[in-house]
């Protein structure tokens, strides 16, 4: 029987971009008021992508985690802005802390929370794997999940088999147990499957399988999931 399902969560339960955009205009507004030297020297895009790039090549060991690239990048542009060493701890500290919390503020999609709760109700296990720094109690899944596990905790990120045998391990279960189910096909569809999950895609913009392995499942709307679920189980039975 299956036991576990697990989620990816931005662009599948919730559109990332805009989340991260809202963020980026707090975090300005703040340094405005905190650190106005940041913001004479660098713009929104820096951070996205010079500071960014930066310390990713001067620390790729950290280019899994949003979270450790975000604190180095801005830890590089408070300096590069003439701010002191012995300053620029607590601003790193303070300004993430303010993009952090606004990054927490998402929209759900259409169907994501009833979905989850859903099948939370019908005795599954629910958790979530991910890439990004989204916490599961921030953002009102708390009562519906009961694990997540990020890029940043695991070490590395997806499609990268580790962090899916981390879950299955903490978790005492077998791949063929879980589901995994998200919207990046070699992310989460191929990387899951690589260690033996069942998946399926969240293909909410009805584009083309764009090549490889196909999902065990795959949807269109996130009220169909309970559905592919059921039929996946289905499969499960039929395997025993």
């Amino acid at each position: 029987m299956i036991k576990c399902i697990t989620f990816d969560l931005d662009d599948t339960l919730w559109a990332v971009d805009p989340v991260i955009e809202v963020a980026n205009e707090r975090l300005f507004s703040w340094m405005q008021a905190n650190a106005p030297l940041f913001v004479e020297r660098h713009s929104v895009e820096d951070i996205k992508g010079r500071l960014r790039t930066k310390v990713v090549q001067a620390s790729p060991h950290i280019a899994h985690s949003v979270t450790q690239v975000r604190l180095a990048a801005l830890e590089a542009g408070f300096l590069e802005a003439g701010y002191p060493k012995e300053q620029v701890v607590d601003l790193v500290e303070a300004s993430f802390r303010v993009f952090y919390d606004a990054r927490q503020e998402v929209s759900f999609f259409e169907h994501a929370l009833s979905m989850v709760e859903g099948l939370k109700k019908e005795g599954y296990q629910v958790g979530a794997i991910s890439n990004g720094n989204a916490s599961i109690y921030k953002v009102g899944l708390g009562h519906c999940m009961d694990f997540q596990l990020n890029a940043d905790e695991a070490g590395v990120e997806k499609p990268h088999p580790d962090i899916f045998e981390q879950v299955l391990a903490a978790q005492n279960l077998r791949p063929e147990q879980v589901i995994h189910i998200g919207d990046n096909p070699v992310a989460d569809v191929q990387g899951a499957a690589e260690v033996g999950m069942w998946t399926i895609w969240v293909n909410l913009k009805g584009e083309k399988w764009p090549g490889g392995p196909k999902a065990t499942a795959d949807v269109t709307c996130l009220s169909q999931i309970p559905a592919a679920v059921a039929s996946i189980n289905q499969r499960r039975r039929a395997c025993l």
